[in-house]
């Protein structure tokens, strides 16, 4: 069907003007080509962490670092809550301050602590696991998950309106428990192994999805 009249004209140049806007963003993207964010828990410790009754008392600390790997994006991170977990039971969450990240920076989160007593339900096999670790004085199935909600600027010339980026994830960690009167580890064997974080396409707004 040709433009052969004002509406069609006015339909085409519509459709047109679409097009040339969904060709630009991905030219746009494709020249920032944006690397996610990459987070890592590079220290993790317990000073206590007592199961009675499913009251959990707890004092859990964790250090992470940040790395912008992107030349021409700045992050602005403007609320950060961080979550602990044991064996898929949030029981802690903390609030951080928030920071602009600049250009290949790398910034350094805490240390981040935990500390109280929380309500948790574990199954029968759980609670075999638990006593075992307790024995040992290593607990697995610790993680941390870290909700931001930020800001970036992409080049010089656009900057984002504020959006959540996927949860963070640093899971599977297994931490010692340290002795408070001399700041050594139960188990004088273990040795803290930094962990990769998963944080993947952490510049796309994940409330996308819900629409």
């Amino acid at each position: 069907m040709g433009c052969d009249n004002w509406a069609t004209r006015i339909c085409c140049g519509f459709c047109m003007a679409v097009v040339l806007f969904v060709i630009g963003i991905i030219v746009f993207w494709i020249v920032i080509s944006p690397s996610s964010v990459k987070f890592h828990v590079t220290d993790a410790s317990l000073t206590e962490f007592n199961l009675t009754n499913n009251n959990l008392f707890y004092n859990f600390k964790v250090n992470i670092t940040a790395r912008n790997p992107n030349n021409n994006i700045i992050v602005y991170y403007r609320r950060i809550t961080a979550i602990a977990w044991y064996k898929d039971n949030d029981f802690s969450r903390a609030s951080l301050s928030p920071f602009d990240q600049g250009h290949k920076n790398t910034t350094f989160l805490g240390p981040v602590e935990f500390k109280g007593n929380a309500t948790i339900k574990l199954g029968r096999q759980q609670l075999n696991e638990y006593s075992e670790e307790t024995r040992l004085g290593i607990y697995n199935d610790l993680a941390v998950d870290f909700d931001f909600r930020i800001r970036a600027k992409f080049g010089s010339f656009y900057k984002s309106g504020r959006f959540k980026p996927p949860v963070v994830q640093c899971g599977r960690l297994s931490v010692p428990l340290v002795s408070s009167s001399n700041g050594n580890s139960s188990s004088s064997t273990f040795s803290f192994s930094t962990r990769r974080c998963s944080a993947d396409s952490f510049f796309l707004d994940r409330d996308i999805n819900k629409y």
